[in-house]
């Protein structure tokens, strides 16, 4: 199935999907897959170059459509703060540089010792604050990704998209909107509501998916499943995105070994078909 018919015309390609991938290989798969678009992760692009990546997707043609990750705005030591500013400003760099206009924001979870989730909140809007005027003379919009409740102590400590869309509506929205993934808003029943919200607002920045399967795997962050495999109403969130106004890329963004360990033409192929079979 080729990415020039129409069903696959919007898939992405997030490249944590095909872990054992190298970026060499994600661009050759990519390309003979039809897929023209992949979405990027900075520590492999770090390892292997971000100019260096840039001209590797350039001459392959494919479009980077999101970048992840920056954030991890928590912190209460200053000199951590500053650290994780500073960061931040290199990722909107590497963006920039990538070509793509969107930066993954996962916030940042519980500081060591702290109970606050409001005064956490309070510092990544303080946080955006600084970054967003910084990465808007960049090319470069923040997209503030909601993870599931499950990660609000230790990685995220916004966990609903009415959280992230507080967040974000105090910017503009061409500078910071947020991210809707189906593996982390699937369970919340007003998350229809809140995607309405953000389309109304242009603020939907980048649209994932992920299956929800259980029994989750120890440790819970590599528990994202193949689409079809659990238990989200792919069709139905995609409808709710694009009647909130979104016609841009959708990236499959699964953390699994079991796929990790397959070939990863094959796993290409498969996630072309269930994106068809589930999502289209």
């Amino acid at each position: 199935m080729n990415a020039s018919d129409a069903p696959l015309s919007r898939l992405s390609l997030n490249q944590e999907t095909i872990k054992q991938w190298s970026l060499p290989e994600l661009a050759e798969g990519c390309v003979k897959a039809g897929i023209g678009r992949v979405g990027l992760w900075r520590a492999p692009v770090q390892a292997y170059g971000v100019e260096r990546t840039a001209r590797l997707l350039s001459d392959a043609g494919l479009t980077v459509t999101s970048l992840c990750r920056g954030g991890f705005l928590t912190a209460l030591d200053p000199g951590d703060r500053a650290a994780a500013l500073d960061d931040n400003r290199r990722a909107i760099d590497e963006a920039a540089a990538l070509s793509t206009d969107t930066l993954v924001l996962v916030s940042g979870g519980l500081p060591p010792g702290s109970r606050d989730l409001y005064g956490a909140r309070e510092r990544v809007a303080d946080a955006l604050a600084e970054l967003a005027p910084y990465a808007a003379r960049r090319g470069v919009r923040l997209a503030i990704e909601p993870l599931h409740p499950m990660f609000a102590s230790d990685r995220c400590v916004v966990s609903t998209l009415a959280q992230a869309l507080d967040l974000a509506e105090r910017f503009p929205a061409e500078q910071v909107g947020v991210v809707v993934d189906t593996y982390h808003v699937w369970w919340d029943d007003r998350a229809p509501a809140q995607i309405a919200r953000a389309g109304a607002g242009g603020r939907i920045h980048s649209f994932q998916l992920a299956d929800w399967i259980t029994p989750l795997p120890a440790g819970v962050l590599l528990g994202r499943g193949q689409l079809g495999d659990g238990s989200v109403d792919f069709r139905a969130l995609r409808a709710e995105v694009e009647a909130a106004g979104f016609d841009g890329p959708i990236e499959v963004e699964i953390f699994n070994e079991t796929l990790w360990a397959r070939d990863g033409a094959e796993v290409l192929a498969e996630v072309a078909q269930r994106f068809v079979q589930h999502a289209c």
